[in-house]
């Protein structure tokens, strides 16, 4: 029998093995999941402004800059977080945490790949746009991981105002400004991040209060937890009526029934908590993720189909 010969020699194998997990651990630098999450809010903005369909390849520059810009965010975050990040069972599979990238190449990282948005967006959609790009991966990483994160249990809600920016990156590269319904498009997404990264952090309340990161259900109890939780979705909902002057009956009809889905199940998370019965605030995380999308879908499809707006009383 004969004995196959392989062309590809042992150390050609070694090197593309390394070169693939070095790329792959870079990657998981920039935490692509939480960047898909944020360019889906991304192009519905950008669909409001433009009142129809903006041209393929602003959608396509505006969605690459943003990308780079979160991309940098998340390598910083993981840079100052790598001690907390080991010690954290959710988040010690992370680069740093496991050593895969030193420190110092993954700060060099983070900040070429900010410079590379802002100039970017810069030279494809405007300096506005890039300019907001560099203020949203400042405060995230200077504000929110920095200075909040480890001395606040309110640091989830200041701190997420980060990841409201995209919607106003997206309105400004079209319009180049920021009006109006940019900003109820960022406090919707403020007044979701809480409900939202809360019902997460009591799932993983045991991995914060290791790290020593005072998020609210570390230093609160469920009860006080589930009643913000319920307060915040209030706001959300009632905020996303805010929209109704430049949508018609398609975003109305998705922001109301949404809202009404998102305020009864922080409701009925509440409802658990108080009556002693064993919780899943995992699935209010989940549905909370649903419901972003559902909704900036609404306000996408709304834009593109051009139906008469419900507008201003009177």
């Amino acid at each position: 029998m004969s004995v196959p010969v392989t062309d590809v020699a042992p150390t050609e194998v070694g090197f593309v093995a390394r070169a693939r997990a070095t790329v792959g651990a870079y990657l998981g630098l920039t935490k692509t999941r939480i960047i898909e999450q944020l360019l889906v809010v991304t192009v519905p903005a950008m669909f409001l402004a433009e009142r129809g369909i903006p041209s393929v390849w602003l959608i396509v520059a505006t969605l690459l800059g943003g990308a780079l810009a979160a991309a940098s965010a998340h390598a910083l975050n993981c840079v100052v977080d790598a001690d907390i990040d080991k010690v954290m069972k959710r988040t010690a599979r992370r680069p740093l945490a496991k050593g895969q990238v030193p420190a110092r190449h993954a700060l060099v990282f983070g900040l070429v790949l900010g410079v590379l948005s802002s100039v970017w967006l810069g030279l494809t959609t405007n300096w506005l746009a890039a300019a907001l790009s560099v203020a949203a991966i400042a405060f995230y990483v200077l504000v929110y991981t920095l200075l909040l994160k480890r001395r606040t249990a309110q640091n989830i809600v200041w701190g997420g105002a980060a990841g409201c920016m995209p919607v106003v990156i997206g309105w400004a590269a079209v319009t180049g400004t920021v009006e109006w319904p940019a900003l109820v498009m960022f406090a919707i997404i403020f007044f979701w991040t809480p409900p939202h990264f809360w019902a997460l952090a009591m799932r993983y309340r045991e991995d914060y209060a290791a790290a020593g990161v005072p998020m609210l259900p570390v230093v609160a109890t469920p009860v006080q937890v589930s009643r913000r939780i319920v307060a915040y979705s209030w706001v959300m909902g009632l905020v996303t009526l805010a929209l109704l002057p430049v949508t018609s009956w398609i975003y109305a009809t998705v922001a109301v029934l949404g809202g009404a889905w998102f305020v009864f199940s922080a409701h009925r998370l509440h409802h658990d908590v108080v009556a002693g019965i064993e919780v899943t605030p995992m699935k209010l995380f989940h549905l909370s993720n649903a419901y972003l999308c559902l909704l900036f879908a609404a306000i996408a499809v709304d834009a593109a189909v051009g139906l008469p707006v419900l507008g201003l009383p009177g």
